[in-house]
């Protein structure tokens, strides 16, 4: 192998006699990206076997024919591998590299076209012919070209900081215009090895010169533009430089007069929070180009103030400020437990997010939604979720929100713009992953302002989130580290495309029993505190927390309970406050003194009003949680009209009249005259008619009526149903089974009929204490059902009067 690393011209001439132009075999030096030429002393590195023994076997003449390969990358080249013309050339020094390689110091001596290659192993020779130069006529246009090449040489030699000066006095010394052409071609460093193989192969040396003109000509011109570049920018940086020590000279001329410029530090100040927030590099790059623009800007003007404002908005957020706390599951377990009663299927469900969370730090936040009626815990259950991962809480309220604004923010066009309601929690908690309460999501307003909902989209979407763009802000503000939590009431009022991006929890409600634990738990401890009173002064026995939950609450949460105890609470602080000291246990005589009379009634009111025929006890769902629902059916002389009132809906009016039709179909098995309705009116009615009602679950409360009715028998007392009917009396599955239950139970409810469909959804969603006290009987059919809630014989209606005045004496 042999590089071309150094091209140094001997001046010495040509030798000529027998090594030129001779027939006889020349061993062959092939050699890679090198071109060598006459009069030209060259430095080869040898490291290819054959062209080592090329060497060590030359005698004294040493003579050798040096050749470009054309492919650079052949490593064992063939004739034909070879170009047609090389250079003859003599080897003077012949020095062993450690390496085992060859250092050859060569001299070109003429050019010669390559013949036969007699011999191709252990390396190639081959016959040569000299190639006679064409010398140029000597003219004014010879010389003129011949001074030009000279003259571009030396502004090229001068201007490179890598060529020798002693060049320019070389080329100078140099007559003979074919030697001042190689000299010149072997000491350009830009020529590639075509361009070199080219001018070697060209033996008219006004054609070599004129090629030779060209390429410095060219080269001449590269360097003007370069040095043209390289002035600029040193230009520039000298300004720039200038202007920083100008700049810094002010400074401290302002420092030692104490006349620092309150607009300038605002500036600096600005600028280091910039270069500390951790913003991204295009917020970044933005974020000072605006301070720039303010820096510029007259104090006085009238975009200073929303410049600034801007440029602080975006310095202050926590762009890259996390808690970085690490998820302790155990720790998160007990401050669960600790700061709920009961509420088992949430807590697990919360807890697998942590673990999950835990197991894989940079996971996309999930979107969970709490549903459940109000007082069952949906915002203290984020506080909890927060204090568990040890993160910032925050609470944002969506009832009654109507203006899109609040979300995205508005355009800085418009007077007093601000940023949404989560860039500006997001400044004030100052990390990036808090956990963000949403409030009511179900009572968001729309109106010409917007749709709010809409825009919770990208908000609340785990896929888009990361590149949330505010209005005011215009910049992406990664979102997707950021809990989000939400509450509602119901899910009928949340829009399909943003209930889809959450995952549902449900909250149901709490028992009696639940309920008392939670008082005693949480509620009395917090409401004697927050009123000025301590356990010395009040005890609250468990029998007077139920009676208050019981008679004096009608909820499924214990946002009532919890006014009625501070009521409670108060009155003991205004006696404390007149002087009686001594610690009061609250009996049920002091509940009756300091909350009235019994408010609630349900269990009384189921017993006295199932007492006459026609009337029975359905359950139904609400937004507060579930309720029982009273069906009353009369009968009156008439034509045979049916009326219903208790402003209901169309569903319930539909199973009204699938009820009656089921009854007039089945009169006969009944044991009802077939024509009941030829001389009577029928009239259902369901009372409280102020509140609208609708669903599909009364339907066998309906029918249960109508029979009960038309057969007169009172339905047995403390047993309520829930189902929907067919015409051909099949009871259907219902939703809401978990919140009916708890109503029913509260309302002291014994006996509760429900769809046998519905037998799952009481496996899972309710406990044994929860079911503990009360009989559930499944039905697939209406017969199922007034087995269930109709007596059958005499001894059964005395006891079930026998029941009714013990639940009704009971409670007086």
């Amino acid at each position: 192998m042999a590089n071309d690393f150094v091209s140094v011209i001997h001046p010495k001439a040509a030798k000529n006699g027998e090594e030129g132009g001779g027939k006889r075999p020349i061993p062959v030096l092939p050699v890679r990206d090198t071109v060598l030429f006459p009069h030209a002393v060259l430095p080869l590195t040898v490291g290819r076997e054959s062209s080592i023994q090329l060497i060590q076997s030359l005698g004294e003449e040493k003579t050798i024919l040096v050749v470009a390969q054309r492919d650079a990358r052949q490593d064992s080249p063939q004739a034909t591998d070879l170009f047609a013309i090389g250079t003859l050339a003599t080897v003077h020094k012949v020095v062993k590299m450690p390496n085992q390689s060859l250092f050859v110091f060569t001299e070109g001596n003429e050019r010669v076209r390559l013949g036969e290659f007699p011999q191709l192993t252990p390396f190639m020779t081959a016959e040569s012919e000299t190639i006679e130069e064409i010398e140029p006529q000597k003219t004014p246009e010879a010389e003129a070209l011949q001074r030009n090449v000279v003259s571009q040489f030396q502004q090229i030699v001068t201007s490179s900081p890598t060529l020798s000066d002693d060049l320019q006095t070389i080329a100078i010394n140099i007559e003979e215009p074919g030697r001042l052409a190689d000299f010149i071609a072997a000491s350009l460093p830009f020529l590639t090895t075509a361009d070199k193989q080219e001018l070697l192969e060209t033996p008219d040396v006004s054609a070599r010169l004129e090629r030779i003109n060209k390429h410095l000509a060219k080269e001449l011109e590269v360097q003007q533009l370069r040095n043209k570049i390289q002035t600029e920018v040193q230009d520039s940086v000298q300004s720039s430089q200038r202007d920083y020590y100008l700049r810094e000279q002010l400074k401290a001329i302002q420092k030692e007069l104490g006349d620092v410029d309150d607009t300038q530090k605002d500036i600096a100040e600005l600028k280091e929070k910039i270069e500390n927030a951790g913003m991204p590099e295009e917020v970044k790059k933005d974020s000072l180009k605006e301070l720039g623009r303010l820096s510029r800007m007259n104090p006085m003007a009238a975009d200073y103030g929303l410049t600034r404002n801007y440029v602080e908005w975006l310095s202050v957020l926590p762009w890259g400020k996390t808690s970085s706390s690490e998820v302790d599951i155990l720790k998160a377990k007990e401050i669960l437990d600790e700061d709920h009663y009961g509420l088992k299927k949430v807590k697990d469900r919360i807890l697998d997010y942590l673990s999950v969370r835990r197991l894989k730090p940079d996971m996309k936040g999930p979107i969970l939604c709490f549903v459940g009626p109000p007082g069952v815990g949906k915002t203290s259950l984020g506080r909890s979720i927060a204090r568990a991962l040890d993160r910032k809480f925050s609470r944002i309220s969506l009832g009654g929100m109507h203006d899109e604004a609040e979300i995205r923010g508005h355009r800085r066009t418009y007077i007093g713009a601000l940023p949404g309601q989560i860039i500006q929690h997001l400044k004030r908690v100052e990390v990036k992953d808090p956990v963000f309460m949403l409030d009511e999501i179900d009572k968001l307003g729309r109106d010409f302002r917007g749709d709010p909902a809409s825009a919770l989209l990208e908000t609340l979407d785990p896929e888009q989130n990361n590149t949330f763009r505010d209005n005011y802000l215009d910049q992406p503000f990664d979102l997707s580290k950021v809990l989000f939590i939400c509450t509602a009431n119901q899910l009928d009022t949340i829009p399909g495309p943003l209930l889809d991006r959450m995952e549902i929890i449900e909250l149901t409600g709490y028992t009696e029993e639940e309920k008392a634990n939670i008082a005693v738990k949480y509620l009395i401890p917090r409401q004697t505190k927050e009123n000025g009173i301590t356990a010395e002064n009040i005890e609250f026995p468990i029998e007077s927390v139920r009676l208050v939950a019981r008679h004096y609450t009608r909820e499924a949460g214990v946002r009532k309970l919890e006014q009625q105890i501070g009521t409670i609470c108060r009155k003991v602080a205004r006696r404390i406050a007149e002087g009686h000291s001594e610690k009061l246990v609250i009996t049920p005589e002091i509940v009756h003194e300091f909350l009235g009379g019994i408010k609630v009634r349900v269990d009384t009111e189921i017993a006295e009003r199932t007492k006459r025929a026609g009337v029975a006890v359905g359950l139904a769902w609400t937004p507060a949680g579930g309720d029982v629902l009273f069906i009353e059916a009369n009968r009156m002389k008439g034509k045979g009209s049916f009326t219903i009132t208790g402003q209901i809906g169309d569903v319930m009016k539909e199973s009204m009249q699938a009820a009656l039709t089921w009854v007039r179909s089945n009169a006969a098995s009944l044991g009802v005259d077939e024509d009941f309705l030829k001389d009577s009116d029928l009239h259902i009615h369901v009372p409280a008619g102020a509140i609208p009602k609708d669903g599909p679950s009364a339907g066998v409360t309906m029918a249960t009526a109508l029979v009960s009715l038309l057969t007169d028998t009172p339905v047995h007392p403390l047993t309520a149903m829930t189902g929907e009917i067919t015409l051909s009396g099949n009871v259907l599955p219902v939703g809401g089974i978990k919140e009916k239950f708890l109503a029913a139970k509260r309302a002291g409810v014994r006996d509760v009929i429900l769809p046998t469909d519905c037998k799952q959804q009481v496996d899972e969603d309710l406990t044994a204490d929860q079911v503990e006290g009360v009989r559930i009987h499944y039905a697939s059919r209406i017969e199922d059902v007034l087995a269930v809630t109709l007596p059958k014989t005499p001894t059964e209606k005395v006891h079930d009067e026998e029941i009714r005045e013990e639940v009704i004496h009971a409670s007086v």
